[in-house]
């Protein structure tokens, strides 16, 4: 998806504004949204990539307004509702409850100590092994696609050449994962991309970067 969350290379948004001592959390709110987060993933509602995705969906001018655990929030709703385990009416409701008599406050939840897959996180099966097409050293160029789904090429490298540097062996396959259309391992590489490859007489001396790309997103180079 070619959207505003894609925004690598892209000027007028200004240097990143550090946080010195910035806490875990600016507000109690943020601590329950990373639980509703944890725990949906623990229960199976989504998997990380759909969660990656439902960001991805938010309208542009939400996404740019909206702080870190505001995307946060916008997913889970986003998949909760499209899982069919809420309603956007029940969400609304709410909201104009709350809004309307703040003093209702939260229900009150008798809990115990997190279920051992929420505490030690949910980490992705790993994937029998795959024969690579490509081998550490292999001259790559990276796809011009423009999928309208998930994805994790960035748009600045596409159509650009890169060099093997790693294989990490098999991974889920996001793009597919994102939409519900299964798992389909592919093997992972890391990619070097020389800075001049993507920006030209703008690329700082030296500049190198590495990326993490699945096979089909790659092509061989024709010799």
């Amino acid at each position: 998806m070619n959207g505003v969350h894609d925004m690598g290379g892209t000027h007028g948004f200004g240097p990143v504004q550090r946080e010195e001592n910035e806490p875990t959390f600016h507000a109690d709110w943020e601590a329950r949204v990373l639980a509703m987060n944890r725990l949906s993933r623990a229960h199976g509602y989504f998997n990380i990539d759909e969660f990656r995705f439902g960001i991805e969906s938010m309208q542009p001018a939400h996404y740019l307004r909206s702080t870190y655990y505001e995307r946060w929030l916008a997913t889970v709703e986003y998949n909760l509702i499209e899982k069919g385990l809420l309603t956007s009416d029940e969400l609304d409701a709410r909201t104009e409850l709350l809004r309307s008599q703040p003093e209702t406050g939260l229900p009150q939840h008798i809990s115990a100590e997190p279920a051992p897959q929420i505490a030690r996180d949910t980490p992705e099966t790993p994937a029998a092994p795959l024969q690579p097409r490509f081998a550490v050293g292999d001259p790559v160029l990276a796809r011009n696609v423009h999928p309208t789904g998930h994805t994790r090429m960035p748009r600045y490298i596409r159509g650009k050449r890169g060099v093997i540097h790693l294989l990490h062996g098999p991974a889920i396959f996001p793009d597919t994962n994102a939409l519900g259309l299964g798992e389909n391992p592919q093997n992972l590489y890391n990619v070097r991309f020389d800075g001049r490859e993507l920006w030209g007489d703008s690329a700082e001396p030296g500049q190198v970067l590495y990326i993490d790309l699945w096979e089909s997103y790659l092509e061989p180079v024709q010799s």
